[in-house]
């Protein structure tokens, strides 16, 4: 029963988060939108509530949790629906198909969404308690120092076991550790559930956004290339953190998409970037990469903002970034970002960080770049785990056939989300050069999970930028 209510709360609590910043009234698209959007904010906002609650010794979760749920309700309230400001129809742009495809498309979709969540529960179940070193070495141990541990809940952060990456984000180990305290047990149908839920509301979250920019034909091919990634559902099921924070990344490059729909010389609704300053603190609150997709959002928005504002002619159509909205960006992240930073205070050094001169060294080491650029290489035509061909390649060749002619000034927030993927990656090749970890060992069990991470946005990226008309024009 208190398990239930621990579940409503935290459900409760996320979609009352996402209306608030977004009071529009739903329609159908819109609602899944949202509820998809509720369950990473409910799983991160639960999170950094009990790990407050446990890094000051406070108890009575189930009080906190219940006044927190009111604060947001009476909140959500108090704001009202200001005017009931809904989003921006989509463009006419949905791949028009005949009758007999598409039935057979709607088809293979249904059976996409049966054969993830069959494939997931079948994973789950034959591994309860995580597959893989990391999932009971760092992510499911941390949440049991969380929940056995009470006020000793810091000797999980102790140095003498530095394999277990104290320093590490509490995201999921934290969410974990809530659900356990209410459960009082610390029960492995607990990780399994949320790293489903992280799993099926990107899914969701991938349909619902490509369905607004799209259309629904679009959507299904998006949520088909995704759900049929047989890595993504794998991870998803591992009880790893690289689906959440896909889920986030993907969760901010999505709402700037939508903030950057309405038209420049009209009130923007500024929830949007609050919502996704909050997604991509969560984010930095999962693993320690989304601290990196953070910095390289800010710095893909200033890139954008200031060529925007040098090169391109100041119109009332324009829609560069502002730096208002950047800095409104910034500031959302904080509150949670902050427990970023005081964690990375008390725990030990992160295994990274060396003398300066060892970093020196490397970075000054050409064969190093070389190593690298061929497993990056190398990881993009194998990356998925499909067969027998990559859709890394066959995205690229569709979008060359099809690129979109259509994107002009107003892309300002899909060229953002574009330079904060690039960046990330660059992010990425700058860790490997002066990672103290054996080169190879690091890049053969990191790097496709770290491509893992973008893929839910490549995707979203590709259906909402690719021309399918441009593609039929071609096609006849």
């Amino acid at each position: 029963m208190l398990l239930a209510l621990a579940i409503a709360l935290c459900a409760a609590s996320g979609y009352l988060i996402v209306r608030i910043a977004w009071p529009s009234l739903a329609k159908g698209t819109d609602r899944l939108l949202k509820w998809s959007l509720a369950v990473g904010f409910g799983l991160g906002f639960s999170s950094a509530t009990f790990f407050v609650l446990r890094a000051t010794n406070l108890q009575h979760f189930l009080t906190i949790d219940a006044l927190c749920f009111a604060f947001l309700l009476g909140w959500y309230f108090l704001r009202g629906q200001n005017g009931s400001m809904g989003l921006p129809q989509a463009p006419d742009c949905n791949l028009e198909l005949p009758p007999w495809l598409h039935r057979f498309l709607i088809a293979a979709f249904a059976v996409t969404l049966a054969a993830a969540l069959y494939s997931s529960v079948k994973l789950a179940i034959a591994h309860p308690r995580g597959d893989g070193w990391d999932a009971f070495s760092i992510w499911n141990l941390h949440a049991l120092f969380l929940f056995r541990g009470g006020s000793y809940w810091r000797d999980g952060l102790s140095p003498l076991i530095p394999w277990s990456h104290p320093d590490y984000p509490l995201l999921l180990p934290a969410s974990i550790a809530h659900f356990w305290t209410y459960l009082g047990t610390d029960s492995p149908a607990v990780p399994a559930i949320i790293g489903l839920s992280f799993t099926f509301s990107t899914l969701g979250l991938l349909y619902s956004s490509l369905e607004r920019v799209r259309g629904r034909t679009t959507a299904m091919l998006g949520l088909m290339t995704l759900g049929t990634t047989p890595f993504f559902i794998e991870q998803g099921s591992s009880q790893y953190a690289d689906v959440p924070l896909s889920f986030f990344i993907l969760a901010s490059i999505v709402l700037l998409s939508i903030f950057g729909q309405y038209p420049a010389h009209n009130p923007r609704p500024r929830g949007f970037i609050v919502l996704a300053g909050l997604a991509l603190g969560f984010g930095a609150w999962t693993k320690n990469e989304g601290v990196l997709v953070v910095f390289a959002t800010v710095l893909a928005s200033l890139l954008v903002s200031g060529h925007s504002k040098l090169h391109e002619p100041r119109t009332k159509e324009s829609e560069a970034p502002e730096w208002r909205a950047i800095a409104i960006l910034l500031l959302s992240a904080v509150p949670v970002f902050g427990l970023v930073l005081w964690l990375k205070h008390v725990a030990p050094r992160g295994d990274l960080l060396q003398a300066p001169a060892v970093m020196l060294q490397k970075f000054l080491t050409p064969a190093r770049y070389w190593v690298i650029l061929k497993w990056y290489s190398r990881e993009l035509f194998r990356f998925g785990e499909w067969w027998p061909i990559s859709a890394t390649l066959l995205f690229l060749a569709v979008y060359f056939i099809a690129a979109s002619r259509e994107m002009g000034p107003k892309a300002a927030s899909l060229r953002i989300a574009i330079w904060m993927l690039i960046l990330t990656l660059a992010g990425y090749f700058a860790i490997y050069v002066i990672t103290p970890n054996e080169l190879y060992w690091h890049l053969r069990f990191s790097l496709n999970r770290l491509f893992l991470q973008l893929w839910p946005s490549v995707v979203f990226l590709f259906f909402s930028s690719v021309s399918f008309r441009s593609f039929n024009n071609v096609s006849k």
